[in-house]
Parts: C-alpha cells; sequence; structure tokens
C-alpha cells in the first residue's frame, strides 16, 4: 500500500492533500521519501511514502518459512507497564505507537504471553485487528509471571496447550503464524516441550515453530521433532554468548532473533560504542542495530519502545551501512 501525505493532529489523524500549507514548520527527514514536519504548536504533518523499498523495507527480507517479513521488526513487550506488567498508562498511546510501526513499514511484531501477563496480545489486536496483509505476529509461551519481579519458567505440555489457546482468543487468530517457546523448563523434558508444539502444529493451532533461550545442543534436538524456522536468544555488541547459536542458525537458514538488541552502556565496549557512535554522527540505539543487521543475514533485531521518537529514530537503521573501520573499532 502507498501512503503519501500522511498528516496527524495531535488531537486525532487526518488525512490531507499535498497541496495543504502551514507556517512556521520545522522539517525532519527519516529517509529519502519520509520526513515530520512539526508546524505550530499543535499540529505535526507526518510525510510517509512507503513501497516494498522504504522504511523498515531498507533492510531486506529473511524467510520464517514461507513467510516473508522485513528484517527491522518491533518488541511490543515496553507497550505494558514497567517490568512488563500491567497495562500501559495511556492506552491510545500504544496504539499510535503500533500504528506507526506498521506505517513505517514494520511487518513482524513479536510479543508473549508472559507479558502483561495476557495484557499485550491483547492490546495488539485492540490496535490493530484487523490485521494488515503481510503483518506477521509472534508470540511466545512458556513462562509465567507470579508477580512483578518473577519469570518462571512453566514447559509442561499441558501448561503449553492452555497459553497458546489463550494467545488464539487474545490476538483474535485461528493461527499463529509463528508460536517460540519461550525457554526451556529444567523440570521438564525438553523434548515433551517442544513435542506438546509439533502435535498443536499439526492441529493447526501453530504455523512454525521457533524456541527462545536455547542452546545449540536443544536447537539440534528440537529440529528432530520439528522444523524451526527461529530462534531468540539475547544478543548484542556486548553480549555476544550466543555467536554458536547465531552460527549454527547462518548454517541452518533459521532466522535469529536477538533479545535485548541494544545492550547496556557500560564498560570498555560500550566506551567503543560511544566513540563509533560520535564518530559517525549516530545515536547508540542507531549503531547497535546497524551492527546486527550487518553482523549476520539471518539477523532479525526486534528494539522495542513506548516512544514513536525512539521508533523511527530505530527505524532509520534499516538504511545505515557501516564501514569496515567501524567492525574492526567495535571488536
Amino acid at each position: 500500500m502507498l501512503v503519501s501525505r500522511l498528516t496527524t493532529n495531535v488531537a486525532r489523524k487526518s488525512l490531507r492533500t499535498e497541496t495543504d500549507t502551514y507556517v512556521k514548520c520545522h522539517r525532519r527527514t527519516f529517509s529519502e521519501n519520509t520526513e515530520r514536519i512539526r508546524c505550530g504548536f499543535d499540529k505535526m504533518e507526518l510525510r510517509v511514502e512507503q513501497s516494498p523499498y522504504k522504511g523498515a523495507a531498507l533492510a531486506g527480507t529473511i524467510n520464517l518459512g514461507d513467510l516473508t517479513v522485513n528484517r527491522l521488526g518491533f518488541g511490543a513487550m515496553r507497550l505494558c507497564g514497567d517490568s512488563a506488567w500491567g497495562r500501559p498508562r495511556d492506552r491510545g498511546h500504544a496504539n499510535r505507537v503500533l500504528h506507526r510501526a506498521v506505517e513505517l513499514g514494520v511487518n513482524f511484531i513479536d510479543t508473549a504471553d508472559s507479558y502483561g501477563p495476557e495484557t499485550n496480545e491483547s492490546l495488539i489486536s485492540q490496535a490493530l485487528y484487523p490485521y494488515p496483509p503481510g503483518l506477521v505476529i509472534a508470540t511466545k509461551g512458556g513462562l509465567v509471571r507470579p508477580n512483578r519481579r518473577s519469570w518462571v519458567q512453566d514447559g509442561r505440555p499441558d501448561h503449553l496447550r492452555r497459553a497458546i489457546e489463550g494467545s488464539l482468543r487474545r490476538l483474535r487468530l485461528e493461527r499463529i503464524d509463528l508460536y517460540q517457546f519461550h525457554a526451556p523448563d529444567s523440570n521438564v523434558p525438553f523434548i515433551e516441550s517442544v513435542g506438546a508444539l509439533a502435535d498443536l502444529q499439526c492441529l493447526g493451532k501453530i504455523r512454525h515453530i521457533g524456541i527462545s533461550n536455547v542452546t545449540v545442543a536443544q536447537l539440534e534436538v528440537a529440529r528432530s521433532i520439528t522444523p524451526i524456522v527461529s530462534v531468540q536468544n539475547m544478543y548484542n555488541l556486548r553480549d555476544r554468548t550466543s555467536d554458536d547459536v547465531l552460527a549454527a542458525c547462518e548454517r541452518l537458514g533459521i532466522a535469529f532473533l536477538p533479545w535485548y538488541p541494544l545492550g547496556g552502556k557500560r564498560g570498555l565496549r560500550a566506551l567503543k560504542i560511544k566513540q563509533v557512535a560520535s564518530r559517525r554522527g549516530l545515536t547508540h540505539a542507531a549503531l547497535s542495530l546497524a551492527w546486527l543487521l550487518a553482523k549476520s543475514p539471518v539477523m532479525l533485531p526486534i528494539p522495542g519502545t513506548r516512544s514513536i521518537d525512539h521508533l523511527e529514530d530505530n527505524v532509520l537503521a534499516a538504511a545505515l551501512k557501516l564501514a569496515p573501520e567501524d567492525f574492526d573499532d567495535l571488536g
């Protein structure tokens, strides 16, 4: 879909023609055909010309089984309350963030039943249903939240069956395009947890299966049970302990979703990030995302934010190209 000259009023959205003009406007360019023009104190004109080659699509595409998505997604967890607990303080703003992500070409959104818990998925469906063509919503199950500070593994097949039914209901779907086992449960054989997902796939509840927070050995076990199209592990400029899992995904042609993609801002490596970002005139976030995209063709970053400004800045990383010296300095 092509959208040109999308005008947003702070109070409400409306469409205006290309001939509309304002005085005292401040223009901010995001990409070749995307800019934001702020006019006066209460009006903002968002001019977005979308095509298959703009916005998040500039990062290229990646396959998830028979699905193809742009290689820069959106992690919706931060749209919950603090610590991914409870509802957002401003649901209307959270809706606008989700709509803006789609406007910018994001067609892959990551969530989980434990975000909220059982809040994030409902927020997505309330904002975006009926879903635009091509939008893939990936959710996860296998973690429970007894309180704000706790994340407890639950890989029991019975729990996963109930979790998937709940996700289907909240997302208003008959089948989940990508369902990811959130984390192995030391109290449940890994083969039983993944086997339960494979059974639900055979029943038509799941289209594709992914796994999260796993080792290479666990990836191989999962693949012996059912096709795996994605792995979601922590990975960023500072923490590369999943290098071996990333290498396995590259060899097997499996998408790798790095969670916590921006990493922290402390330590020697963080100092190098700051130096390179300053030299290139980039934000820490933009540099981190551009590095991830360039690091591997199977990388599918899913940065999350509750800020529209930060979302737009993150999408800019899709068009950034790092020089060889940048990689050398970042180590």
